[in-house]
This record gives C-alpha cells, sequence and structure tokens, in this order.
C-alpha cells in the first residue's frame, strides 16, 4: 500500500476488537502464536484489508480498501477529496487517480498527473515502481503486520488472543501503543490491528475474506500509458 508522510503509520497499521467476555492471561506464548500466524499467512491465497488512519493533529482520515493476493492486487486510497487506484497483476502495475490523488498521495508531479488525466499509467514487472507497487499489494507485506516476539504481551478476551506492544517513536512515526487480535483456537490469522499514539492519532486495520482468490483485471489497453522509466 502507498505510504507517504503520515502514511508512514501505515507500516504499523491496526484495528480494535471489541469482546464482551472475561479477560485473562493466555496460556500460549505470543512467541508461539506470531510464528503460528506466520505460517498459516503464508498458506494463504488471498485477504481482504480495511486500513484508516486518523490524524489527531491535523484532522486528516485516510482510508484503503484492499484485495491482496499472492502475485497479484488491487487497492483504493482516499484522502478527502484524492483519490487513487492501484492494480497489481504478475506482468505489470498500474495507476489512476484524480489530480490530487495522484500528486498528493502518490507524488506524481502536477505535469504529469494532468497529462495521466483519467488514464492508467502503467510499470511493467522487473521495474523498480512495479517491486514497489507489488510488495505493498501482495501477501508478503501482511506478515509486515506482525510484531517481534520479544516485548510483546499476550492475554486472552474470550475467544481471541491479543497481542500488546509499544512501537518506538522515529523521526517520522510518534511512539505508537498497538494491538493485535488472532483466534485463540483454529487458524491463527489476524482479525484486526490498533496503533494509537498521544494527540488522537489511530490507525486501524480490518483483516477479513482470508484464503479468498485474488483475480486483477487489466484496464483496457487505449487507456494504459506506459511510464517512460521505473
Amino acid at each position: 500500500m502507498i505510504v507517504r508522510g503520515f502514511r508512514l503509520l501505515a507500516a504499523t497499521a491496526a484495528v480494535s476488537f471489541a469482546f464482551a467476555s472475561t479477560v485473562g492471561a493466555s496460556a500460549v506464548s505470543a512467541g508461539s502464536i506470531l510464528t503460528s500466524a506466520r505460517k498459516e499467512i503464508a498458506a494463504q491465497t488471498g485477504v481482504h484489508v480495511v486500513f484508516t488512519a486518523h490524524s489527531g493533529s491535523t484532522g486528516i482520515t485516510e482510508k484503503i480498501v484492499a484485495d491482496v493476493g499472492v502475485s497479484s492486487g488491487s487497492e483504493t486510497i482516499s484522502e478527502g477529496s484524492a483519490d487513487i487506484a492501484i492494480r497489481v497483476t504478475p506482468s505489470f502495475a498500474y495507476l489512476s487517480g484524480n489530480s490530487s490523488g495522484l500528486t498528493t498521495l502518490f507524488g506524481m508531479g502536477s505535469a504529469a498527473a494532468k497529462k495521466l488525466g483519467s488514464n492508467w499509467q502503467s510499470w511493467k514487472a522487473g521495474t523498480g515502481q512495479y517491486t514497489n507497487l507489488k510488495g505493498d499489494l501482495t501477501m508478503k507485506s501482511v506478515s509486515a503486520l506482525l510484531p517481534k516476539a520479544t516485548g510483546t504481551k499476550v492475554r486472552q478476551t474470550g475467544t481471541v488472543d491479543v497481542l500488546t506492544w509499544v512501537t518506538r517513536a522515529t523521526t517520522t512515526v510518534p511512539k505508537l501503543s498497538n494491538t493485535l487480535s488472532i483466534p485463540a483456537a483454529g487458524q491463527a490469522l489476524p482479525i484486526t490491528k490498533t496503533a494509537t499514539a498521544s494527540g488522537g492519532t489511530k490507525i486501524s486495520t480490518q483483516l477479513s475474506k482470508w484464503g479468498k482468490e485474488v483475480v486483477v483485471q487489466p484496464p483496457p489497453g487505449d487507456r494504459t500509458v506506459p511510464a517512460k522509466s521505473g
């Protein structure tokens, strides 16, 4: 998924899940839960992801809706009136959007955005931009939501193991308090993840439809503009 400025917080994205039941220490360690989750994720063919990030300081909210597969994926990204759509196939990556979306969400120059108009920019497999976009929209990116076992605590809430950890502040990302909810029984596939920071910043990610087949159709050829460089 595209990450720019405030969108850098997407790397630690999350969503909390409420359960009205008893809370207690889990009989399973965080390390074993995360090992099982990585194994289960690696075996999946796809997942539906809904990501929302709200900045308490600016009031800006960004939303990403994505279908992530093994070698293909698609997403839409919106922030206010700005929006873009991205599709990735095994052979090409494609980008379309309105002028403000192309410039503010993707970082395209205003002249290039105007020239592209309502068409789709394309990058061939093997180019740098294709590799970046594929990395954001295929299953390997989902495993990046999982924390390291060191410093991660776990408690059981009803039928769910809730993992908690703190991400240290960097020059671009504030200190974050994170939670990740994973079923305590059955497949250890994440349900929700949340990250919060002081000042009202909150990031949430919901994951559903695990195992779905993700088939991405390329845009019409007459509306595709190959990138001059990748």
